[in-house]
């Protein structure tokens, strides 16, 4: 199977998220899989409700670093529509390896899979309109390439991965630099190749942000009158990205204003994991 959206730094992060999850799971050994012969098994995972997948590089990982010729016969791929009941995956391979690794690649395929099904309900609250819906950096610690992933098998873009690339500046960065302009103009100067993006509260910021073109204008927690307003004073000139605690519910009226991206931490740290089951076969 071809997971074409996994990128070169998440394809590099899967041995070492997975190991760091075995290491917890298996400690000194699995005492209980200890008690069974280590003959060949087959077995199937299924869905049971209704999701999206994601995940699968990572349960495959969990698996093959306990059996390295573990065989997956994956009937879906990440980002398809799962329904309940559905077998996702044929496994085949040892049977001690195969029960020591099934709750760890299962945590991964829940969890990833949980936030993909939340982005997708975002994105079809906004389908038809222009706006995008973006992740942030508020994912569970340690898994932050893995969820941002997830949100792209969902239908979803990624923010900025980190802290390293992109200048965001924030109203704590703002008031500790003495303004918006001081803050932007000290970006520009330290960092003057990095995309910059710049949070403002009110329209009076927007406008003073406006003045020295940034790569995008975040505006935390609008009212949908002033994320309009805001909208045509920066139309063509810079995209808007609106934030700030935007439910489900809202994703239409948001969008209906003209913002070019809303940023949604719920669906990374709001994580409702979906439910699989791993069944040996006789």
């Amino acid at each position: 199977m071809s997971h074409s959206a996994l990128r070169p730094q998440e394809a590099a992060v899967i041995e070492s998220d997975v190991a760091r999850a075995l290491a917890e799971d298996l400690g000194s050994g699995d005492l209980t899989a200890s008690l069974l012969p280590d003959a060949p098994l087959r077995a199937q995972l299924i869905c049971r409700e209704q999701a999206i997948l994601a995940g699968a590089p990572w349960f495959e990982a969990c698996l093959r670093a306990l059996d390295a010729k573990v065989r997956c016969i994956w009937r879906l791929a990440d980002g398809a529509a799962l329904q309940p009941g559905v077998t996702v995956c044929v496994i085949e391979g040892h049977g001690r390896a195969l029960l020591s690794a099934e709750r760890c690649a299962i945590n991964f395929l829940q969890t990833l899979s949980g936030t993909a099904t939340a982005t997708a309900r975002h994105v079809a609250a906004v389908a038809g309109t222009r706006t995008r819906i973006l992740d942030t950096r508020k994912t569970l610690p340690g898994l932050r390439l893995a969820q941002k992933y997830a949100v792209r098998c969902g239908g979803g873009g990624n923010h900025r991965v980190g802290l390293f690339d992109m200048v965001l500046i924030k109203e704590n960065h703002i008031a500790a630099a003495g303004g918006v302009s001081a803050a932007m103009t000290a970006a520009r100067a330290l960092h003057p190749d990095a995309p910059l993006e710049v949070e403002v509260e009110t329209l009076q910021q927007l406008d003073e942000a406006l003045a020295l073109h940034p790569d995008r204008i975040l505006l935390d927690n609008f009212s949908l009158i002033d994320m309009a307003t805001a909208v045509q004073r920066g139309a063509g000139r810079v995209p808007l990205e609106a934030s700030g605690g935007i439910e489900l519910q809202q994703l239409r009226a948001v969008a209906a204003t003209g913002v070019d991206f809303i940023s949604i931490g719920a669906l990374t740290k709001h994580v409702h994991a979906v439910d699989f089951s791993l069944r040996v076969l006789e």
